[in-house]
């Protein structure tokens, strides 16, 4: 599976993320209130970001989105911890977008074309959100995301650990939901 690809829709281009993007990747993530729901809600300091960023480039799997109107780059998402036993499954994360790229239309389609490509290869996505991360919460489930019952896993930020649960979209429930296509 390819967790790098270059997907295509109507207002977005997502592209394997590289070195040279850190200038306008990190325009857009230091914004803290990008991040003020997040458990890293700190990521929006230059140092934080680097690390964050260094790690995306070193996972591979990072995407930069960018809004083909303008050609500016609005966020990132990731494809990592792909598995390919009992029909596979892929992590789809990371995500952040700039706050003029909230509201629904961007994140759907962004999710549309990285859960359209995965679901290619693999059974089910996974996405882990912070447990409280409401904004992330809410955009999981309009785009068709189920809560599981599996863990998260707690990850220690620098407010404290947090907790995160896991959603899923499997091919038949993005098949039948409200991303799919019409």
């Amino acid at each position: 599976m390819d967790r790098q690809p270059t997907l295509e829709g109507p207002t977005l281009l997502l592209r394997p993320l590289s070195e040279s993007d850190w200038q306008a990747l990190y325009a857009v993530a230091s914004d803290p209130m990008v991040w003020e729901l997040h458990p890293a809600s700190d990521r929006w300091k230059e140092e934080v970001f680097r690390a964050y960023f260094a790690d995306a480039l070193a996972q591979g799997g990072a995407l930069a989105v960018i809004d083909r109107a303008s050609g500016a780059i609005v966020g990132s998402s990731r494809m990592q911890a792909h598995d390919p036993a009992n029909g596979g499954s892929v992590e789809i994360g990371w995500t952040f977008l700039s706050r003029s790229h909230w509201g629904g239309q961007f994140n759907r389609e962004m999710k549309r074309l990285m859960l359209a490509h995965a679901l290619r290869f693999v059974e089910r996505v996974d996405f882990r959100v912070g447990e409280h991360n409401l904004r992330s919460r809410r955009a999981m489930e309009k785009i068709g995301g189920r809560l599981t019952d599996r863990e998260g896993g707690i990850v220690e930020t620098v407010s404290g650990p947090a907790r995160h649960v896991i959603y899923e979209i499997t091919r038949q429930s993005f098949a039948e939901g409200p991303l799919r296509q019409r």
